[in-house]
C-alpha cells in the first residue's frame, strides 16, 4: 500500500475515533500518520530513519529546530498525555495538529 494511502487511512480512523467519543484512538491514529510521513521524509533526504514508535518520532519533530515553530508546537500538543495536560499544552484537535505536521513533512518530500 502506498504510504499516502496509509496516512489517509490513519486520519480516517482518527476521525472515526473523534466521532465515537474515543479521543485516545484519535490521538493514536494521528500520531501513527505522522510516523509514516516522518519515515518517508527521512528516507527522501537519505537520513537514517527515525527509529521507535510514533511518540519517539514526534519527540524528534518537536526537537528539530529547523522545522517551523508551528510544526514543533503541533508535535508537542500531540505528545502530551492526558495525565500531563495540566502541565503542558494538549491538543483538542488531533487531526488538525497532525495535518500541520503532515503538510510540512509531505511538502518536503
Amino acid at each position: 500500500m502506498h504510504w499516502h494511502k496509509q496516512i489517509e487511512q490513519e486520519l480516517t480512523k482518527a476521525a472515526e475515533g473523534l466521532q465515537s467519543g474515543n479521543d485516545g484512538m484519535a490521538r493514536v491514529c494521528a500520531r501513527r500518520a505522522i510516523a509514516i510521513a516522518s519515515q518517508h521524509w527521512a528516507e527522501e533526504r537519505n537520513l537514517p530513519a527515525w527509529r521507535g514508535d510514533a511518540m519517539h518520532q514526534l519527540r524528534q519533530i518537536q526537537g528539530e529546530t529547523t522545522f517551523p515553530l508551528a510544526v514543533r508546537e503541533a508535535a508537542q500538543r500531540l505528545l502530551t498525555k492526558v495525565a500531563d495536560q495540566a502541565k503542558a499544552p494538549m491538543t483538542e484537535e488531533p487531526i488538525t495538529d497532525a495535518r500541520i505536521v503532515l503538510n510540512y513533512l509531505t511538502s518536503q518530500i
